[in-house]
């Protein structure tokens, strides 16, 4: 359990010895909303996130807002080799031709990060995509790869296909009513990095009991709860605000420790709620 001394510069070694900053900003469905933030609102999103310190932005083919991200990079005026950037391959594209595309609106030459976005087109496709994945990455355009919303089923599935390289990162719905604990320990048996995504709940669990009792413990919101919650379980962590005055308070996490009593608590909480409403435990 992570209790060291943390900053938003903080990251973490994927398998391939690669480094990933531990909190990103998502981009996908918001709280208010499930469309993706686009245009304006997602590009002030990531230059306001990129100046107050981030260097993780979350985004996908699916969120129609990969264009947006790179112009909020662009305009932040931070080098491109300083921001981890990462897309996800959506069910119905051609792997290749998606990860040309996503590089041409992100306006860069390589992705750091490129993912599965689910297993639901089937076993097929999913290690069709994966092998394309794998030739990315040989080519050059991409630097790290792995999956999202995948349960043990997917994981041994494409562990069986005796993959090239490792996935590095597992991107899934993770918080203490939805804690993982089968896929997570699987995962890091793997050595493979889990990213919660989700993880404030999109603010449906904030009037919990036992979460607003803690919060009054350590003074500290629901947000910085769960997001703390997050890094000390050893998760890559993607809350997600449009807001800039939230964008910024969701980083406010390192200068307190939740004791092992109420990690106990938390991690006990679970109920498998699906905020997001991705429940992809049997997508074939």
């Amino acid at each position: 359990m992570m209790k060291q001394t943390l900053s938003l510069s903080s990251t973490a070694t994927m398998n391939n010895g690669h480094k990933i900053p531990l909190i990103g900003i998502g981009t996908g469905g918001l709280s208010t909303s499930t469309k993706a933030p686009q245009g304006e609102p997602a590009q002030n999103a990531v230059l306001w996130a990129l100046k107050s310190g981030y260097r993780h932005i979350d985004t996908a083919t699916l969120y129609g807002n990969e264009k947006d991200i790179g112009i909020g990079v662009i305009k932040s005026g931070i080098p491109r080799d300083q921001i981890f950037i990462t897309t996800k391959i959506w069910d119905t594209e051609s792997t290749l031709k998606a990860a040309e595309t996503s590089l041409s609106k992100l306006q860069t030459y390589y992705i750091d990060l490129l993912l599965i976005h689910s297993p639901r087109p089937g076993p097929q496709k999913r290690i069709e995509t994966y092998r394309a994945l794998q030739e990315l990455v040989k080519r050059g355009i991409v630097r790290n790869i792995g999956v999202s919303n995948y349960n043990v089923k997917y994981l041994k599935e494409l562990m069986d296909a005796n993959p090239e390289i490792m996935p590095a990162i597992n991107q899934i719905e993770a918080h203490p009513w939805n804690n993982r604990k089968e896929i997570i320990s699987y995962c890091t048996e793997l050595k493979i990095i889990v990213e919660a995504f989700t993880p404030l709940t999109r603010g449906k669990k904030f009037n919990d009991p036992v979460l607003v009792n803690i919060t009054k413990k350590y003074n500290k919101s629901p947000t910085h709860v769960l997001i703390r919650w997050a890094l000390q379980n050893n998760f890559v962590v993607l809350p997600k605000s449009i807001k800039q005055t939230h964008i910024i308070d969701n980083t406010n996490v390192y200068d307190f420790v939740i004791d092992e009593e109420d990690m106990n608590i938390l991690n006990n909480l679970n109920e498998n709620f699906v905020a997001a409403g991705w429940d992809l435990s049997n997508a074939d």
